[in-house]
This record gives C-alpha cells, sequence and structure tokens, in this order.
C-alpha cells in the first residue's frame, strides 16, 4: 500500500474542515465545545486549522461524533465508504450500484419546493423547502420541518429537532427517497416521478409516514416536487412561504398534480 505523505499543516487543514461539517448540525459552537468539555477559543482553533488536538482530545472528538481518525487524512464524507449498505455485496443484484448514481439531469442537485397534504390535518397542507446534493456517488437530500408542524405534534422546535434527512435511489419508474428525523424519531419513504412541463422541473408521487396502523392521521398522501435551481437566491422567495397553507393558497400547478379533490389511493 502506498501512503501519501501529508505535511501537519495539510493535516490541520483537513481536520478543520471536517470538523466544521461535523459541526454543522449543531445550532450553537458554543454549546457543542461545552458538551465535548472544550474551551470555545481551542475549538474555534481546531475548526480554522491553525491547532491541531491532543490525541486523549482527538479521541473524545472522534467518540462524540462518531468517526474515526480518518478525520486526519480524509473528507469526512468519505469516511466508511466502505460501510454503505448500498454497496454491500449482500445488496448488489436487488439495489446495484447504479441505483444510487443518479444522473444529474434525472434530478438535479439544488433546492426544490415540496407540497404535501398534512398528515395530522386533511383540510391543510404542507410547503416546504428541501435541498438536494451529491457526495460522492450518492444523491442525499436535506430539509427542515416547518415550526408550526413541529408545535402541532407537541416537539422542540430548535433547528436540531425540525431538520430531517435522507438518500435518493434510481428506480425503474422513478426516484424514491427513505427521509428522516434525528435519531429516526420519524421517518418517510418518498416516491417521485418525473412530470412533462415546459420546463421539466417537477415531480409528482406520494410520501408515506412510518406509523402503526391504527394511529390517527393519514399514513399516505399525494406529494409535489418543484426543482428551483442549485443557488440560495433561488430559494428565497419559496422559503419565505413555507408552513401550513388552506387549498387555496397552494401554487395552481401544484393543486393541479396533487388533485387536491380527489381520494389518494
Amino acid at each position: 500500500m502506498t501512503l501519501t505523505k501529508q505535511s501537519p499543516a495539510e493535516l490541520r487543514n483537513m481536520f478543520g474542515a471536517n470538523l466544521r461539517q461535523l459541526s454543522e448540525a449543531y445550532p450553537s459552537i458554543s454549546d457543542l465545545s461545552r458538551q465535548l468539555g472544550i474551551n470555545r477559543t481551542q475549538y474555534n482553533r481546531y475548526l480554522s486549522g491553525e491547532s491541531f488536538p491532543r490525541p486523549d482530545v482527538l479521541a473524545r472528538i472522534c467518540a462524540f461524533f462518531k468517526v474515526d481518525a480518518r478525520v486526519l487524512l480524509e473528507p469526512v464524507d468519505q469516511i466508511g465508504s466502505g460501510q454503505d449498505p448500498i454497496s454491500n455485496p449482500f445488496l448488489h443484484d436487488f439495489l446495484p450500484e447504479s441505483s444510487s448514481k443518479i444522473p444529474n439531469d434525472l434530478f438535479p442537485s439544488g433546492f426544490y419546493r415540496f407540497s404535501r397534504r398534512s398528515f395530522t390535518n386533511k383540510d391543510v397542507f404542507i410547503v416546504g423547502l428541501v435541498f438536494v446534493k451529491r457526495v460522492g456517488t450518492n444523491t442525499y437530500m436535506r430539509g427542515y420541518e416547518s415550526i408550526n408542524a413541529m408545535r402541532v405534534q407537541n416537539l422542540p422546535t430548535n433547528a436540531r429537532a425540525r431538520e430531517f434527512r435522507g438518500i435518493a435511489m434510481q428506480q425503474e419508474d422513478g426516484i424514491s427517497l427513505l427521509v428522516s428525523r434525528r435519531n429516526a424519531m420519524t421517518s418517510s419513504f418518498n416516491f417521485l416521478n418525473r412530470v412533462a412541463s415546459f420546463e421539466n422541473n417537477y415531480w409528482v408521487g406520494y410520501i408515506t409516514r412510518t406509523i402503526p396502523e391504527d394511529a390517527k392521521g393519514l399514513r399516505a398522501t399525494r406529494m409535489v416536487y418543484e426543482y428551483l435551481g442549485p443557488k440560495p437566491v433561488d430559494a428565497l422567495p419559496a422559503a419565505r412561504k413555507t408552513g401550513f397553507h388552506t387549498v387555496e393558497e397552494l401554487l395552481p400547478y401544484h393543486r393541479r398534480l396533487l388533485q387536491t379533490d380527489m381520494t389518494f389511493a
């Protein structure tokens, strides 16, 4: 095996970049550094690549974020790629590697506006925003539940609690996504099929949530995705209008694709 020699500065920069990415999931660096038992100023020096932790501090950081010492040598997104269940030989003939290699023109990276009927109130609709990105050969999705939706469920409304993430896979007739909130508090399965339109930027399908059969509310309903573009400025107008909406407040084409006057079967 050939080893690539890296300078101390390169190691610090790699570790700093990885630590910044791992820290993104936490709303407060001050709170995060307290949880780790590391001085805030010192933690900022790690983030900037100015300093490097002692072995015992490095072990504490790795244990907290559930990564290994490869955070010194390679991007954190690539760490554990050998453990990727999609590429595991056990699933090779059922979920081939090509299922995770979704062509960008089939499901572009960038921001999407989605709309669907509320699971808890059939007369209300949810409009939200998600971001799709490529990491290696995989396609991931990330978004946040609306504050009002969390309040209705008596759940915390901070960004960490509202965040959800998912992975997309290509199927013969469309795109499927497995999505979950942190610690799998809630999960859902999404299926989307592209709609022929002028800009070719709509997908329609359905979403199912993982709840027992006797639970109250809907378990499956139609969903629409609208591609907005790759830049944050493309998503700003949509971001201001996320949350609960009446059927009359939905965008006309979203309302048409959702077939709001027809029961989902």
